[in-house]
């Protein structure tokens, strides 16, 4: 299934996620967007150059929404992570599948499969049990950008599918995000201050690029040819991935309570793909 591309989209973002938490010493939110974002830029198109891909599209409009909304996410992700913990950061951020649940109903137009819908829901559950967020009382604010973090990254993902359907590569998709990613916080920083860039920051500024970039390419193919809430299902595993670098890289040890969290989201992605297969067959078989 094409949609398992969202499993290695899902590992890249964490690792993305424990780089930006390094970086955070050496940088602000803004200017670890706007790195992440011009060097996305640089490789896919060198890419697209390379391969002789087109890089005109007539669908435009569409890139901007998706560049925008992907856009004022990340501002808002990159900063929760800063400020709040790891886990809830990553918990506040992952409301986006019930988001695109809803929109790929009633932008879409998709059926409303409730199985799949149901295995969202317990993967979200799942989430909840693994990271238990706790919001500090002077973060309430970096709480609520968290939330609307999620909300725009689901349109951002909805675009993604609507590109994908016009027939618009990956590679195009990702070069206009980092595009506007990059022009926008660019911008932005020149109103404010770039920090000095040592060669510990620059390596992670490299990492932060690179993990990035990739698991934007194979989200974005996760999201062209696989079903939409089944992608959205597989996108929890971020969380497990994270959870996981958490115990490798800080000697986290989880609770009974995260464990049956983990296994509540692996049950959750592996009903959506029993769904989804079945939903495929039966659909090729009228």
């Amino acid at each position: 299934m094409r949609s398992l591309w969202m499993l290695v989209a899902a590992f890249m973002f964490a690792c993305m996620g424990v780089l930006v938490k390094f970086g955070a010493v050496y940088f602000s939110s803004t200017e670890l967007v706007f790195y992440r974002s011009l060097f996305g830029v640089w490789m896919t198109y060198l890419i697209i150059r390379y391969y002789r891909l087109p890089v005109a599209t007539p669908h435009w409009r569409i890139h901007c929404w998706r560049g925008i909304s992907g856009l004022v996410s990340l501002l808002m992700f990159f900063y929760c992570l800063i400020e709040l913990p790891l886990a809830t950061a990553m918990s506040l951020n992952y409301t986006w599948p019930l988001f695109v649940a809803l929109f790929s109903t009633l932008i879409l137009k998709e059926h409303m499969h409730w199985p799949l819908i149901c295995a969202i829901f317990i993967g979200f559950a799942g989430v909840i049990l693994l990271l238990r967020p706790t919001l500090p009382e002077d973060h309430w604010m970096a709480g609520l950008l968290g939330i609307a973090s999620g909300f725009f990254a689901a349109i951002a993902y909805i675009n993604v599918k609507q590109l994908g359907n016009l027939g618009e590569s990956e590679w195009q998709v990702v070069f206009y995000f980092t595009l506007i990613s990059t022009l926008g916080s660019g911008l932005w920083l020149l109103f404010t201050a770039f920090s000095p860039i040592t060669l510990h920051g620059l390596l992670l500024l490299l990492g932060t690029g690179i993990t990035a970039t990739l698991a934007q390419l194979a989200m974005t193919r996760a999201y062209h040819k696989g079903a939409t809430l089944v992608v959205t299902s597989l996108g929890y595993s971020t969380v497990l991935f994270a959870s996981l670098w958490g115990i490798v890289l800080w000697n986290e040890l989880l609770s009974p309570v995260a464990w049956s969290g983990m296994g509540l989201i692996v049950l959750g992605g592996s009903l959506s793909g029993i769904f989804g297969i079945k939903r495929v067959s039966a659909a090729a078989q009228k």
